[in-house]
């Protein structure tokens, strides 16, 4: 009589989207679980590419950004890729339908970590007429326009005034001093910061030749104008979209309890609140903390994504998860290439008297809020270690 037991059965965790927040889930969680049940890691996301979103205006800008293959990051971790677009969840069976297969992919458990992408469908001509940043091919196609706009000169708008719309209408109008760039936006653009940082990026924008006008809302974007809402006409040979963000439907459609802008709304250690089994991390989570709830940004999601793998690995030991902890602690803005302004915050992200500025806030934003790739490559081999390469306080699991 054979007296060996089975093998057990793996634990299957599939991790759907491979951004910030998603490669950090992934690389540390297959780290923090070499050891003690046996698990099957599997990272969805439909482009082999791992995009650095933070860096999309660069691009548009015409810089060439380094190529980062989700599968070499992956290199040495044993976590599966597939590559797809994940286009339902089955809740009850516990399948993600993905794009291109013809099989459903199972999951004891699910991270959902499919981030934002701007709006584009709240003003009318923006999805036919305006660039975004959601993507780097996209980005590229617009430095190329931007590269023969420059020949001849013209006009760039970009609409939205939050830190997206402020760091691409600096990097445009660094990298093309001929164009005539102008930023539009509901409020004044670093309202969010104190009064002296902000300041300074108003006159970081002036210095650029950039043109801000505030108090505006866009009606509608036309092939070579953009429409205000009181009936001006702006002349725009090339404009740019960054103002508001939408998530995936994927979540409500499945049945996961949302709020009112599609987030999964998630209990004290980042699970689904219907569907516990089911960790949401990033953009498309609602994460609340006692000051408030988290807004998406990079800052809080790589946070929110280790925390994620440490329970995730713990919960399969049969340990006890303490909630997840996190408060901000910076508002980096780059301005060009040159120059930058760091306000630091409170835990809320409300503003400090402390801020940096010029060569120092350079420095500063690339060293603490620099590619990520690093972290994930480091955290392959030293998963114990918390670094939060955006910056943000945060507890263990």
């Amino acid at each position: 009589m054979n007296t060996e037991s089975a093998p057990a059965t793996p634990h299957r965790i599939v991790v759907l989207g491979a951004g910030y927040t998603g490669m950090m889930t992934a690389t540390r969680l297959a780290r923090r679980t070499r050891r003690g049940p046996a698990v099957r890691i599997t990272l969805v996301n439909p482009s082999p590419r791992f995009t650095e979103r933070l860096r999309m205006h660069q691009i548009a800008a015409g810089q060439e950004l380094a190529d980062h293959r989700i599968t070499e990051l992956l290199d040495g971790t044993g976590v599966a890729f597939v590559e797809g677009w994940a286009t339902a969840i089955d809740v009850e069976a516990r399948e993600v339908q993905v794009s291109g297969s013809a099989e459903p992919l199972p999951y004891d458990t699910l991270v959902y970590a499919l981030g934002s992408s701007t709006d584009t469908s709240r003003v009318p001509g923006v999805a036919e007429h305006a660039y975004t940043l959601n993507d780097p091919r996209t980005a590229r196609r617009m430095s190329q326009e931007l590269a023969r706009l420059a020949v001849r000169g013209g006009a760039v708008t970009v609409s939205g005034g939050g830190l997206t719309g402020v760091e691409a209408a600096a990097e445009i109008a660094e990298a093309h001093p001929g164009l005539d760039v102008t930023l539009l936006s509901h409020e004044v653009p670093g309202s969010m910061m104190g009064t002296k940082a902000q300041a300074y990026l108003l006159r970081a924008l002036d210095r650029l030749g950039v043109t801000v006008r505030a108090g505006v809302r866009v009606a509608k974007v036309l092939p070579d104008a953009v429409e205000l809402a009181d009936g001006e006409l702006l002349v725009s040979d090339v404009s740019l979209w960054t103002a508001g963000v939408r998530v995936p439907a994927l979540a409500a459609d499945a049945g996961i309890a949302v709020d009112e802008a599609g987030r999964i709304r998630t209990d004290g250690t980042l699970r689904s609140v219907s569907h516990p089994e089911i960790h949401a991390i990033g953009d498309a989570a609602r994460i609340e903390q006692a000051w408030g709830t988290v807004h998406g940004t990079c800052q809080s999601g790589i946070p929110s994504a280790a925390y994620t793998a440490d329970a995730i690995a713990r919960r399969l030991r049969g340990r006890k998860v303490k909630p997840f902890r996190f408060g901000y602690v910076h508002q980096p803005v780059s301005l060009g290439r040159k120059d930058a302004v760091i306000q630091f915050t409170r835990p809320d992200d409300t503003p400090r008297r402390i801020r940096l500025t010029g060569r120092s806030a350079v420095f500063y934003k690339e060293t603490v809020s620099g590619s990520p790739v690093k972290t994930y490559r480091l955290t392959r081999k030293l998963a114990g270690a918390l670094v939060w390469p955006q910056g943000g306080r945060a507890t263990k699991a």
